[in-house]
């Protein structure tokens, strides 16, 4: 039996989750979208482990900002979409729709999910119950929409929300308490989000990481699933674009 997936958050900038991910039987490691080099460095020589592989889930400069310097101290290959064009530093292999990737024993698969992106792009590590997916889904949001259109985005989040319930989602920001209060405010009847806001007031208060999610806490708390339409997808995507909690 191969041994499970040790993931890592290493916290970069004002209010990234960049993503260690490690297989102790091969002793291969992957970073995912390593905006800033210093910490993800710092935090795999800390632990002993051996960067090999850069996953980008799409081109913004901080998820991709320290694949030069990441590579030129460990050698790692740069993987990351091909609907990017080009537009990922020191890109090595390019992959889209379908392609897998391994990190020892463990097999993601790439699903394209455009909208905050148009080449966007996650890891689906089925076997796992694990799934990176950058700034596509956050915890009860989702990313803005800089270059994709709201019907991608709409397809993109409910095709993750298809995964299995127990899938746990790997996003890269900490924005769930924002998230919380925009969903409290567009749902004010649903006691799911506001039992879930408070929870999060908690464990932010605390200091505490809200990521990890799961598809199950999305499936009935996140408002841009609970959109069932594109144009109910769209209204609430520019309200939350304009909203400004209390």
């Amino acid at each position: 039996m191969s041994s499970a997936l040790e993931i890592v958050a290493v916290p970069a900038f004002a209010d990234n989750y960049l993503w260690l991910v490690h297989d102790e039987d091969s002793g291969e490691t992957a970073v995912i979208d390593p905006g800033d080099p210093a910490p993800v460095l710092a935090e795999a020589d800390r632990r002993g482990w051996r960067i090999t592989t850069i996953l980008n889930t799409h081109w913004h400069g901080d998820h991709t900002g320290g694949n030069l310097a990441i590579k030129q101290v460990t050698g790692a290959t740069i993987i990351g979409p091909a609907g990017e064009n080009g537009r990922v530093p020191g890109l090595d292999k390019a992959i889209g729709e379908g392609d897998r990737i391994r990190i020892g024993s463990h097999e993601a698969e790439v699903w394209e999910v455009p909208g905050h992106t148009v080449g966007h792009i996650a890891y689906i590590f089925s076997d796992d119950a694990v799934a990176f997916v950058g700034d596509t889904m956050f915890a009860m949001g989702c990313g803005r929409l800089f270059e994709g259109s709201a019907e991608q985005m709409h397809v993109s989040l409910h095709r993750l929300a298809e995964l299995p319930p127990e899938t746990r989602l790997y996003c890269a920001h900490e924005y769930t308490l924002a998230n919380a209060h925009f969903a409290a405010h567009a749902f004010p009847e649903s006691k799911e989000i506001s039992d879930r806001l408070r929870h999060i007031e908690q464990e932010r208060a605390a200091n505490r990481p809200t990521v990890p999610t799961t598809v199950a806490a999305e499936r009935a708390t996140n408002p841009f699933l609970l959109a069932r339409t594109v144009e109910q997808f769209a209204d609430l995507r520019r309200a939350k674009d304009d909203y400004r909690s209390a």
